[in-house]
Formats: structure tokens, C-alpha cells, sequence
């Protein structure tokens, strides 16, 4: 494997450079100076979009033009699962939380996936027409009922219907060209604490966690985002830092795909320490991708101080993440039978 240091003076030239391992947000509807000069750094390959940053499809269309102005390399993704969790929402079709999905599929199960790839097709096309490369998505939590942070974000307590249904809308999502993130590995659906605020604890028995990873096992996944909870019957660490519960990620199940840090400025990372050791100890364990969200002066601690050596088998896999296959243009997708189908099943069970 080919590696180099990566730092202020960059990767070496190619057509297009590989992209780097922080992944950042920027301000709101349009690029500052500061988040420019945050972007042009070699160690930023990413950018996570939020509500703050979208007004409507024209902006959110120029916003990410702008951003590919400054690195044409950059993976643009978002958080846009549908229910409570769908970042753009004026002048984009409402989409159901997944737990809809599994209501539909405990009455007929060919309806509920049948529904799932079509509305992954609309999440996926829309998303795509304005810039976007890819939504973290499917959530693959089975809902144990435990935990609030997830809930109806969760298709189903079932890993069989998991299974299909996040299958389904990963076949919609790939229609489109769009990759898909599976969260939160091993499974959050156990732990009650949110570990946006919290260190989130699952105490159960290695065997009594199987069920959660079985989504793992059986989905072709592009990228996967471990979570920040602890899980001691495995490991101390949190599974996002954990080089135990990377290795099983990667080894056991064999995930040949980009494993993303969740974001290091949540709570459930601060039992490592400050941000310089969560991005150490997350890019150790074997992350290739590290979120760092609404925490700026996080982002340029680590432009200054943090200097990993840059492997180029990780910087492919970034670099898989962006799509090659056009995307279809905003106002011919009224045309397509595929995306008025999906919002049609959108509507009727959002």
C-alpha cells in the first residue's frame, strides 16, 4: 500500500484528488471565507449538509456548486433518513420514518419492500439533482424500545425485516446512483442514553448482540458508521473507537466498504478526550472517514495539530463514495415513472 504524509502541501497531482479524512459542515445557504478556507485544507475530503444549510432546491443546488468550485473532489452527504430526520424539506417530498415502512411490511411484506425501494429512489434522485453524493442511511437498529434517540427512525425489531426493507430502499438509493451508509454498528436500539448529550451503555452478553449486527451480515453497504456506545462485554471503548469491534467490522464480516467516525464533537465521544485523542483514537481503530459537526474551532484544532500519515487504500474508499452515474435533473424527474411512484408510497405513509 502507497502512503504518504499529508499535510499543508497535499496529496500528489492526479485528475482528481483523492479525497481527505475530515469530513465538516460550513455555515449556512453559502460558502464564508472561513469555511473557504477550511475546504481548501488537504486534510478535508467532506462535507455534512444540515436544516441550516438549505432554503430550497435552487440553493441547496448552488450551495453544493460552490463547494465543488473550491475541491472538486469533496463527498457531500447529509443526514435525510425520512420522519424526523430529513434535513431539506420545503420544495422536497416528505418522507416517512422507516418505522412506517415496517408497519406496512408486518401486513404484507411484498408492499412494505415494494414501498421501500420506491421511496429510496425519490430520497436518493432528490438529494442527487441538487449535488449530493450520498444521505446516511438506512439506519439499521432494531427497535428493542429502548431508545428514544432512535425510535421510528427504526424499520423493525426483526433483523429479518430490517433485512429486507433496508434492502429494498438500498436497491431505490442505488437506481440513482447513490451509495448507502448502514448505522449505527453494532446497534444503538439497546442503549437508552442519546449520545448527542450521553455515553450511551449496552451491558448485554456478546450472543445478546448478535441479533443487531445481523443487518451487517447480510446487506451490501458502501459505508457503515459505528456508534459512540460501550458495549463492556466486547470492549471499554466505544464501538466508534474500538479497534475490536473495527476488526470484527472488518474481518468476521467481511465489509470491504468506508467505515465513518460518528460525529467526534457528540457527548458518547468524550470519554476519550479532547478532540485531537478522538481523532487519533477513531483513525487508529480503523476509521477512514471522521465527522467533526458544529464545532469550528474543533475542525481547525485538528487542521493544526492533527497530522495522520494518509493511506491510499483508505483514500478509495472515500473516493468510491462519489457516484459516476448522472444524476437525473430536477425538473425532468416528473417525467420518471420511478420517482412518481415513490411519491405517491411517500404520501400515503408519510
Amino acid at each position: 500500500m502507497n502512503s504518504s504524509r499529508l499535510d499543508s502541501e497535499g496529496l500528489s497531482a492526479s485528475p482528481l484528488a483523492l479525497p481527505g479524512p475530515l469530513m465538516i459542515d460550513v455555515e449556512a445557504h453559502a460558502l464564508t471565507e472561513s469555511d473557504r478556507r477550511r475546504l481548501r485544507h488537504p486534510l478535508v475530503g467532506g462535507v455534512i449538509l444540515f436544516s441550516r444549510n438549505y432554503r430550497d432546491p435552487a440553493q441547496l443546488t448552488q450551495l453544493c456548486a460552490e463547494m465543488r468550485a473550491v475541491r472538486p473532489e469533496l463527498l457531500i452527504g447529509i443526514d435525510h433518513e425520512g420522519g424526523r430526520v430529513q434535513r431539506c424539506r420545503a420544495g422536497f417530498t416528505r418522507l416517512p420514518a422507516m418505522r412506517r415502512l415496517g408497519d406496512t411490511w408486518d401486513r404484507d411484506a411484498e408492499a412494505g419492500e415494494a414501498a421501500a425501494r420506491a421511496i429510496g429512489f425519490v430520497l436518493a434522485s432528490e438529494l442527487r439533482a441538487c449535488g449530493i453524493d450520498f444521505s446516511f442511511t438506512p439506519v439499521l437498529d432494531l427497535d428493542w424500545g429502548h431508545s428514544g434517540v432512535i425510535g421510528d427512525r427504526s424499520f423493525h425489531r426483526d433483523p429479518a425485516a430490517v433485512v429486507a426493507l433496508a434492502g429494498a430502499l438500498i436497491e431505490g438509493l442505488r437506481q440513482t446512483g447513490m451509495g448507502a451508509c448502514g448505522k449505527h454498528f453494532p446497534g444503538h436500539g439497546w442503549a437508552e442514553a442519546d449520545s448527542h448529550v450521553a455515553i450511551p451503555v449496552d451491558t448485554r452478553p456478546r450472543d445478546e448482540i448478535a441479533p443487531d449486527i445481523e443487518p451487517y451480515r447480510h446487506l451490501a453497504l458502501d459505508a457503515v458508521m459505528p456508534a459512540h456506545v460501550i458495549y463492556p462485554a466486547v470492549d471499554e471503548r466505544p464501538a466508534g473507537f474500538s479497534p475490536v469491534w473495527m476488526d470484527l467490522l472488518r474481518r468476521d464480516i467481511g465489509f470491504a466498504g468506508a467505515i465513518f467516525s460518528d460525529d467526534l464533537s457528540m457527548a458518547g465521544a468524550g470519554v476519550v478526550g479532547d478532540i485531537l485523542a478522538r481523532a487519533h483514537a477513531a483513525w487508529t481503530a480503523g476509521a477512514d472517514v471522521l465527522l467533526v459537526c458544529n464545532a469550528p474551532a474543533s475542525v481547525d484544532t485538528l487542521l493544526e495539530q492533527w497530522h495522520p500519515e494518509a493511506e491510499e487504500k483508505r483514500a478509495v474508499r472515500r473516493a468510491a463514495l462519489r457516484s459516476t452515474q448522472a444524476a437525473i435533473p430536477r425538473n425532468a424527474l416528473g417525467d420518471d415513472a420511478r420517482y412518481l411512484a415513490g411519491v405517491a408510497a411517500a404520501q400515503q405513509l408519510a
